[in-house]
């Protein structure tokens, strides 16, 4: 009898087991024409302008009927969005769940959009198509829907036509003046720069023929004035053409804390001012700590968490995870973000750091994209050699040149330099074939 039942036991997990392994269609009756009755509700009329001021404001709503599967299912279905001309490669899938609905705020939509490659201010047809999966398997591929959108740019222009000359900034002219941002009163314009020791004028265009320094050392604005001497460090320079008045003050707002510095063994971590979003921002390493954000490497004036996202003078540390980060902080309404990043790039080789001897010549997002595709590496001083690009300044990722031709190869071959002062910019956009330009 023991015998009998031990056989009987294995025979119905040999039969668990076939089971298991057989194909979804094959265990059960499933509807034939699911997906042919199965169809992607659009509820908006397109075309769909997107505006900034209705950021919350539901612009789109999707819904299907449930389908009949022929079965009692566990659905979930997904959407993926494309350009109408594309092929749902490269889509944003955006997972729903089992539900049977999804709507889209005018930002998410807009970053969609914007995501996409479609371009601001131009109204461009997406693609949507809804699918449904039941135990991991397809059924629904349905027909795809179009609606035309038009998203909208958040990226300010804070840009002026005065900038700051002189040995203290940019060797008189050798590379661009620094520049001077508008602000929220009308003819006061900030810069926020580094300089060393040295002299400066602020002047337009990037020409003498209207230029400002100071006779008499006074705060006053002279036209073809006297040459301003200073000190290195980082300022903040406010210039007003109302009164012809200028001020300069110390200024500089950076991480401190186990998470970057030690609580400020070495300098901290400076964040440089985005005037497309009129913020500060860094891309930067930290580890599993504490920081905080203080200004001019002092605790005269620092900022703790203030509650999520919110940054308060009198606020407790703020608790980090190791990884890279895109930092952001809002002076004028004290917020602050850190968005977790995948690459940081550099350029390294013989031309540069010996091949990584030290730091790589980091770049920086071009904050005046609405993804990351586009980075960005100005006025670094190269030696004749080579020098690659890499990700996070190891070689797991890295990118060269065969044919010196601006397209970049995974693992390629070196890229060839001549001394001098150059700025580059990556280009992800088509992440099968990347490039690069220098300038």
């Amino acid at each position: 009898m023991k015998k009998i039942i031990n056989s009987l036991f294995a025979l119905i997990i040999v039969s668990i087991g076939f089971t298991s392994c057989e194909d979804l269609s094959d265990r059960v009756i499933i509807n034939s024409d699911v997906e042919a009755t199965t169809e992607l509700i659009i509820e908006e009329t397109t075309p769909i302008v997107l505006l900034e001021a209705n950021a919350e404001v539901i612009s789109l709503s999707t819904s299907w009927a449930e389908p009949d599967y022929g079965f009692n299912a566990a659905p979930n279905y997904k959407l993926l969005i494309d350009l109408a001309s594309g092929d749902f490669t490269n889509a944003v899938t955006v997972n729903v769940g089992d539900d049977l609905e999804k709507t889209f705020t005018t930002l998410a939509l807009n970053a969609i959009a914007l995501g996409l490659g479609a371009e601001a201010d131009t109204d461009t047809d997406l693609a949507i198509k809804l699918q449904g999966f039941v135990g991991g398997q397809l059924l629904i591929d349905a027909t795809a829907k179009t609606i035309n959108v038009t998203p909208y740019s958040s990226i300010l222009d804070l840009s002026s036509t005065w900038g700051v000359v002189g040995s203290a900034a940019n060797d008189w002219g050798a590379t661009p003046d620094l520049p001077f941002y508008t602000s929220s009163d009308s003819g006061v314009l900030v810069a926020y720069v580094t300089l060393i020791d040295g002299e400066i004028k602020f002047r337009e265009n990037n020409d003498w023929a209207n230029n400002y320094g100071d006779t008499g050392v006074d705060g006053t604005l002279d036209a073809a004035g006297d040459n301003i001497a200073v000190s290195a460090g980082s300022y903040k320079i406010s210039m007003d053409l109302n009164n012809l008045t200028y001020t300069i003050e110390e200024f500089s707002i950076g991480i401190v804390g186990s998470a970057y510095n030690n609580w400020g063994a070495s300098p901290d971590y400076a964040l440089t001012y985005d005037a497309y979003s009129d913020q500060f921002r860094g891309i930067v390493k930290l580890e599993e700590g504490e920081m905080k954000f203080r200004m001019n490497n002092d605790w005269t004036t620092a900022y703790g968490d203030g509650g999520p996202g919110l940054l308060d003078t009198s606020g407790g540390n703020i608790t980090t995870t190791a990884g890279r980060y895109i930092v952001t902080v809002n002076l004028n309404d004290l917020s602050y973000s850190l968005q977790p990043i995948e690459h940081i790039w550099g350029l390294v080789g013989s031309a540069y750091n010996d091949w990584g001897a030290t730091q790589d010549a980091i770049f920086t997002r071009d904050w005046s994209q609405p993804n990351d595709d586009i980075w960005v590496l100005n006025n670094v001083t190269l030696i004749d050699g080579e020098y690659k690009f890499r990700s996070n300044e190891a070689w797991t990722l890295s990118y060269g040149d065969n044919d010196v031709d601006g397209t970049l190869e995974d693992n390629g071959g070196n890229i060839p330099a001549t001394s001098g002062t150059y700025s580059f910019v990556l280009d992800f956009t088509d992440p099968q074939n990347p490039t690069y330009t220098i300038n």
